[in-house]
């Protein structure tokens, strides 16, 4: 049985073990120690890494009574190593697990609302809630917590009997038998948890919460502790400061100023749209004038400049209205749109002529006979418009015989 430093004393950086056992676990070298500091995942929580003498901790795996420890080099079974823990990844750890507790004890206390489930991510972690919360609510429950975080209460640790702890005022249910250890926020939320932890609240910082939403019938919350929250109000800083410098507007002001920017923008892509509806039928009658000429068909091969798929559509569209017509127009930079159609007395198929250049040049797409589109082609222009032109050459001779015979 593995020896669990952290049990006792979560802040344990550095201890000295023996190896007891080597094995292996998905091909890497691994190691059982008589006495560990290294967290295991478990409880919502992540492993630990650091070193074992010269080898990284790749993970920590719960094994029953056991840790296995995944290395990056072998160790010999029954060498004294020295353990060393990444102590920035495993405070971060003790800051948001705390901070949890602290938060849902604060969502219990003041709603009756219980946490189902907990997740720590590695930018930010969540907490389940049986009800649904307003968002007045959440600010009652960020705000009270946060008084526990600055009153800078110690966090205890004890272990329990079973029959002890069903005398005890415990947040939640324990979901196992047998010995308990026990996490005590003083006079604030007693719990039974087997996560590593500060030593007072004052250590995790801040909690601040960033996303609540609905989910399965209650609220995920979505928070943020101590170094966590302080790199996203950096982020969020720097975010905020590009976009007042670009939109020339106070912060406050800024959901209205992109509010301003997306109607501007969409009533512009509407313009165009009509513009280019307009252009189209005579960029379309341009094209045909300067068609080539097969079996009697006019072939329109050619890229367009300053055309989005939708402009491209439309001039193909207005080209093969005039009668016994077919066309590919691409865009002019790569990756290409594409815009593949024929007129109603053609027999081409233009989704198969799409299929054929995306076979060579990639992109997606399909259509109907008559008119297909296509995005993200890449490859010579040159070279995906003889591609096209084979394609239609050969449709076109194959109709052509077959009316003859």
């Amino acid at each position: 049985m593995t020896e669990r430093i952290y049990y006792r004393e979560p802040a344990c950086r550095v201890f000295e073990a023996i190896v007891t056992r080597t094995v292996e676990r998905d091909g890497k070298p691994a190691v059982h120690l008589n006495r560990t500091a290294f967290y295991p995942t478990s409880g919502g929580q992540p492993f630990d890494t650091g070193r074992l003498g010269e080898a990284t901790v790749l993970d920590a795996i719960d094994d029953n009574e056991d840790i296995v420890h995944v290395l990056s080099a072998p160790i010999s079974e029954g060498a004294p190593v020295r353990g060393e823990i990444d102590w920035p990844r495993r405070f971060d750890h003790m800051q948001q697990h705390t901070g949890q507790h602290v938060l849902s004890a604060a969502f219990d206390r003041l709603f009756d609302n219980r946490t189902m489930s907990f997740h720590m991510g590695t930018e930010s972690s969540t907490i389940d809630l049986a009800r649904e919360m307003t968002p007045a609510e959440v600010e009652r429950a960020v705000d009270e917590a946060n008084r526990i975080v600055w009153e800078d209460r110690p966090v205890l640790i004890r272990l329990v009997s079973s029959e002890e702890a069903a005398a005890l005022p415990l947040r939640k249910e324990p979901v196992r038998s047998g010995p308990l250890r026990l996490i005590e926020v003083t006079d604030f939320d007693l719990s039974a948890c087997g996560g590593t932890h500060v030593a007072h609240t004052g250590e995790i910082g801040i909690i601040a919460v960033s996303v609540v939403e609905r989910f399965r019938g209650g609220s995920r919350v979505t928070f943020l502790c101590g170094g966590r929250a302080l790199r996203a109000f950096r982020l969020q800083r720097d975010a905020i400061a590009g976009s007042v410098r670009h939109l020339s507007v106070l912060p406050p002001e800024l959901p209205s100023a992109i509010e301003r920017l997306q109607q501007e923008h969409k009533q512009a892509r509407k313009d165009l749209s009509r513009l280019q509806q307009s252009l189209a039928v005579h960029e379309a009658a341009r094209l045909l004038a300067e068609a080539e000429s097969f079996e009697g068909t006019r072939v329109v091969l050619t890229s367009l400049e300053g055309w989005d798929a939708a402009g491209l559509r439309a001039i193909a569209t207005a080209l093969t209205a005039h009668g016994r017509a077919a066309t590919v127009l691409l865009s002019s930079s790569s990756p290409y749109a594409a815009a593949v159609a024929r007129s109603a007395d053609l027999a081409l198929d233009a989704s198969q002529v799409l299929k054929t250049m995306m076979a060579s040049y990639g992109g997606r797409g399909g259509g109907k006979p008559d008119l297909a589109q296509g995005a993200g082609l890449s490859g010579e222009l040159s070279a995906i418009i003889d591609t096209a032109r084979a394609a239609i050459t050969s449709a076109l001779g194959t109709e052509v015989a077959e009316e003859t015979d």
